[in-house]
């Protein structure tokens, strides 16, 4: 139980170091034409499927 703490702990502190040291985001245009813009589901092309289609063993003596 010691060794698993004594782990966790370095590993939060390694952690928090890194972050603090890491550059905030600034927000910027491009960020805000993110959050604007919409996906258009239908003007996805279709898919190829290639096989049977997937049916789940309901009776597993059955194959």
């Amino acid at each position: 139980m010691f060794l698993l703490a004594t782990v966790t702990l370095c590993c939060v502190a390694v952690t928090g170091t890194i972050a603090m040291f890491e550059p905030a985001p600034a927000p910027g245009p491009a960020q805000q034409v993110a959050e604007r813009t919409a996906i258009d589901v239908t003007a996805q092309t279709p898919v190829r499927v290639v096989g049977a289609p997937f049916e789940p063993n309901v009776n597993p003596r059955q194959r």
